[in-house]
């Protein structure tokens, strides 16, 4: 259980999070829905690295202190979604109960803070992309067996809350989009 209760279903709002286990194709297909014009958010995680890194620190420096580093991305995604307009058609590079499977991955309690924006979130569907073979970069630092781990543990959060929960197959980027797109209309 993800231990968030909501009192009631989600409902009235526009915003549809596109989610998976790292290197799902997430970013790239945020990205090519906000080529087409449509509203779209940041993952918080790798800003927060990228920020991070521009003062200096290393990945190993920033990874190594998760609980920090889980807190920081919590904050700034329970701003981002603070300051969505409900009624606006966004598709979100994350959400926040992608950080509760993230707590669970790393055996740390959610803090209530992130527990009490979960049972105010609104979420009109819930894009869990299916992975993609892993592709390592500067930010990611899972192993094959992590990935999958995250991406079970992602779909199991999403899955106990009351959010709508389409598959997204492993198609080409723009088939992808298409097949999300075919679901939000």
């Amino acid at each position: 259980m993800t231990g968030v209760r909501h009192p009631h279903p989600a409902h009235g709002s526009g915003w549809h999070v596109l989610t998976g286990g790292p290197s799902s194709g997430k970013t790239t297909t945020v990205n090519l829905l906000h080529a087409r014009g449509y509203a779209t958010t940041m993952e918080h995680a790798r800003h927060y690295i990228d920020l991070q890194r521009i003062s200096g620190r290393s990945i190993r420096q920033i990874r190594d202190r998760q609980a920090q580093f889980q807190r920081a991305v919590v904050a700034m995604q329970i701003q981002q979604e603070r300051d969505l307009d409900p009624a606006q058609t966004v598709f979100l590079d994350r959400a926040l109960p992608d950080s509760l499977a993230y707590y669970r991955f790393l055996g740390i309690d959610p803090d209530p803070a992130l527990r009490d924006a979960v049972t105010q979130a609104r979420y009109a569907t819930v894009f869990l992309l299916d992975l993609l073979p892993l592709a390592p970069d500067y930010a990611r630092t899972e192993d094959a067996a992590a990935q999958q781990r995250l991406h079970e543990l992602i779909g199991q959060v999403y899955r106990e809350l009351p959010f709508p929960v389409v598959t997204v197959p492993a198609l080409p980027p723009d088939e992808r989009v298409q097949f999300i797109l075919d679901r939000t209309r």
